[in-house]
């Protein structure tokens, strides 16, 4: 079965981080942070989100968004943000696939989207809001990954 790594850079809401644990360990992906964290992975929020799956979870810390992709493997980078223009379902996926989303309160630097435009993509919002909670956004493209991999 394929495997996806995600990669959250500098989450700073512990039960948005447990939750996207816990959705890796059922999906069995890789979930690598990117440190500083906005919060202790000690945080009874992210242990409780995550409950009792910890122990199932592969989780891998790093110190720069540079130094995870470096340790997560050779497949294809994307980049997800709600400033970008092609939706998600034009990505190209891969076994190995590499999944960043940036911090909750301002995503991705607008740099790093503007150097990487054909590997960044969105989730379609047609309310009135200006984006999806990290762990909705995360499950989205995990699950769409999976599905088109022919993992089920």
């Amino acid at each position: 079965m394929p495997r996806l790594h995600v990669v959250l850079a500098n989450p700073e809401i512990p039960p948005n981080t447990g939750n996207v644990a816990r959705l890796c360990g059922a999906t069995r992906s890789v979930l690598h942070l990117v440190h500083p964290l906005g919060f202790s992975v000690e945080d009874r929020y992210l242990k409780r989100a995550g409950l009792d799956y910890w122990g199932h979870i592969e989780v891998h810390h790093h110190e720069s968004l540079d130094s995870a992709l470096a340790a997560s493997g050779e497949g294809p980078v994307l980049y997800f943000s709600a400033r970008a223009e092609r939706p998600y379902t034009q990505a190209q996926y891969g076994d190995g696939s590499r999944l960043v989303f940036g911090p909750e309160t301002r995503g991705l630097p607008a740099e790093l989207l503007e150097a990487n435009r054909d590997r960044t993509f969105r989730i379609p919002i047609w309310g009135q809001v200006r984006s999806l909670n990290l762990s909705a956004a995360v499950a989205v493209v995990v699950y769409e990954g999976y599905r088109r991999l022919g993992a089920w």
